[in-house]
């Protein structure tokens, strides 16, 4: 079928974060809300029908995940990135972040220290701090507009005894690089190297632009496989977030003994029953929908692209290579970037991620989430193209 992404979806009082949480955030609420990474898109329709049809059910009990959730997992991954997994590889986790979490806390000590790669998601730095340990900060590095691993930077601090986990963002949000396999094993050969584990966050390893080609990190090699652990959750690529289901792919059978240890201690056993419905239904029949959204996407990004090389040269975009969020670059934009969050609040009325959150090297910079009507898109744009304006 035919999906129209053009169509407006009222969304204010709905309890969305993206537009209800603006206040609070923001301290106003009249601003275009293109932060928060979820989509203005309805999930595709076999989703929604079987979520109605288990509503329809009527009755919500206890629930064990069938075999038919693994298949779905392992299908999708074998069909989208020709990459072959086992059931008995698969976890549950609530979501991405809550895993990552407890595979901090169960493989490390308090003190010891995390690498991530700034600027980078910036709960990443959160959920490290909140378990005692330390954060190691290995920047990427900007060149010609693209960003790049600094692997000498890397190669010194894994040595410390005390780093144990890499946390790698693949694709990456902030600034929308799909790692290349050259680069992954260049990376991957270090942490071996250093006994240091890869978790590899590939939330967005569905949204892929541009002819781009996401690699699995575990897909590389047994060796990178058995020493890492995957992320992946239908959430970003069908507009689940809500309801909070993702997995944990984990080839090594100590890890994952360690892992269903700390879940069974924290008596998280049991999916959502809603979430794991539309996990299903999204990886058996929504493929259809996210090659549509696909081309969307690409869309709104080449609009967006266009328009500011047009309107607004001063400000640079960081060409993502996939996810729909697109890294900005405003430091011509003011001299001065403690203002860059007033400039968009209060003048352009648009509310963007500010590139700090994301660590010290996002400073000057704004992530901004295309996946949205486009006309909505061009309101935004528009708006912050009148407030240049008007300051310069």
């Amino acid at each position: 079928m035919k999906y129209n992404f053009d169509e407006v979806i009222e969304r204010k009082e709905s309890y969305s974060i993206k537009w209800d949480g603006l206040e609070e955030r923001f301290s106003k609420n009249d601003l275009i809300p293109m932060w928060v990474a979820d989509m203005d898109f309805k999930s595709p329709k076999p989703v929604i029908d079987a979520l109605k049809n288990r509503v329809d059910h009527g009755i919500f009990g206890y629930t064990f995940r069938p075999s038919s959730y693994s298949e779905a997992i392992i299908n999708w991954l074998r069909k989208r990135h020709k990459w072959e997994i086992l059931e008995e590889w698969i976890a549950y986790s609530p979501a991405i972040l809550p895993g990552i979490s407890f595979i901090i806390q169960s493989l490390t000590l308090p003190g010891d220290k995390i690498i991530i790669q700034p600027p980078v998601y910036y709960p990443f730095f959160e959920i490290i701090k909140n378990s005692g340990r330390y954060i190691v900060e290995n920047c990427l590095r900007l060149y010609n507009d693209k960003y790049y691993m600094d692997f000498d930077d890397l190669i010194k601090k894994v040595k410390d005894s005390k780093t144990k986990i890499l946390i790698l963002c693949n694709p990456h949000n902030p600034v929308g690089r799909v790692w290349t396999e050259e680069e992954l094993l260049k990376l991957g050969k270090i942490c071996i190297k250093n006994n240091i584990l890869i978790i590899s966050d590939e939330i967005h390893s569905d949204i892929i632009l541009n002819g781009n080609k996401h690699t699995p990190f575990a897909k590389i090699s047994k060796k990178f496989s058995l020493n890492s652990i995957t992320c992946i959750s239908p959430s970003k690529t069908f507009n689940l977030a809500g309801l909070q289901t993702a997995a944990m792919i984990i080839p090594n059978n100590r890890y994952m003994s360690i892992y269903n240890n700390v879940m069974e201690m924290n008596r998280i056993r049991k999916n959502n029953i809603f979430g794991m419905v539309a996990l299903i239904a999204a990886y058996n029949y929504g493929e259809e929908w996210l090659d549509q959204l696909l081309d969307y996407l690409q869309g709104n990004l080449n609009f967006l692209i266009k328009f500011i090389n047009k309107n607004i040269p001063n400000i640079g975009v960081i060409k993502p290579e996939g996810t729909y969020l697109v890294w900005l670059d405003c430091r011509e934009l003011l001299n001065n970037f403690e203002n860059l969050d007033n400039f968009f609040i209060d003048k352009a009325k648009i509310a963007l991620d500010s590139g700090y959150w994301f660590g010290l090297p996002g400073r000057g910079f704004m992530r901004i989430n295309i996946a949205c009507p486009r006309h909505l898109l061009e309101k935004g744009l528009e708006n912050i193209k009148i407030a240049v304006k008007n300051i310069e």
